[in-house]
């Protein structure tokens, strides 16, 4: 897992996994046995956990810090989740047919970019700017913001955030997108508190960040991304091969609104939009 071992949503996520693997007949402790590390995306930390896994020879893994997992080895079944391009980072041939000892669940499609900047503009109708915060090195942007026609600012460390962010504020009418990247998780909590100090409204793909003080969230439901991981570890371990399950986009989305983030920033959240939210928080 990529979150620390005290993170809610990681803890769901969990949770959700093993309920489907008791329901499809395998019970931890009794007929399967799961080992767990948390990685708190710390990529050195990935490596060293990567290794102590591959050495325990288990019949399946399943990571959201999967390309760590599958340099390590090409033996082991693999089903990832959380993956943004498993075909542009080398983890499958093709979604069709993965090809390899791996297999699992995208977490994006491509499209969706489009939707958070429809989401932008329904929630500041003023703005004329925006600012997309990404992982220049991550594979899936090239395509994922071909559907966004904005000014693009790669994903630096935290001086560099900071300073862009400062920067991008000083004009008005502007509003950030704010992209998945699992180089960009460490600065979540900096991104949404440089957002509310520069009164930015700002649309992210990941729940968590308008939990912690975000405006607007639209991405895939990650708990049941897991649930669905269970299905084919299932499958993995009553004898098919992940070179026969088919890489799957997600089926459910989720939008999450923060009205207190609203509030503090002046912004009339549309009352259509609130009522189409998965969640509104208040």
């Amino acid at each position: 897992m990529n979150t620390a071992a005290d993170h809610t949503q990681g803890q769901a996520r969990i949770a959700a996994f093993k309920q489907v693997l008791r329901q499809t007949g395998w019970s931890d402790g009794q007929n399967l046995r799961i080992d767990v590390r948390w990685g708190e995306d710390d990529i050195e930390r990935d490596r060293r956990f990567a290794a102590e896994l591959l050495a325990l020879a288990p019949d399946a893994a399943g990571t959201p810090a999967v390309t760590t997992l599958e340099k390590a080895t090409r033996i082991s079944p693999i089903v990832f989740v959380q993956v943004s391009d498993p075909v542009g980072v080398g983890l499958v041939a093709s979604l069709a047919k993965p090809g390899g000892n791996a297999t699992g669940f995208m977490n994006f499609e491509f499209s969706l970019s489009g939707k958070w900047l429809g989401f932008l503009k329904q929630v500041a109708p003023g703005i004329t700017r925006v600012a997309v915060l990404r992982d220049a090195a991550n594979p899936a942007g090239i395509v994922q913001f071909g559907a966004i026609q904005a000014t693009a600012s790669p994903l630096g460390d935290a001086g560099e955030i900071e300073q862009a962010i400062a920067a991008f504020a000083r004009s008005p009418s502007g509003g950030l997108i704010v992209a998945p990247s699992a180089e960009a998780s460490p600065y979540h909590d900096l991104i949404v508190t440089l957002a509310a100090r520069h009164k930015l409204p700002a649309v992210y793909s990941d729940y968590s960040m308008v939990s912690d003080g975000g405006l607007l969230s639209y991405g895939p439901d990650r708990i049941d991304q897991f649930r669905r991981a269970a299905g084919y570890v299932d499958r993995i371990l009553k004898g098919q091969k992940p070179a026969e399950l088919p890489v799957q986009a997600p089926n459910k989305f989720e939008l999450v609104i923060n009205l207190k983030t609203a509030k503090a920033l002046g912004i009339a959240i549309p009352p259509a939009l609130v009522a189409a939210a998965d969640e509104v928080i208040e």
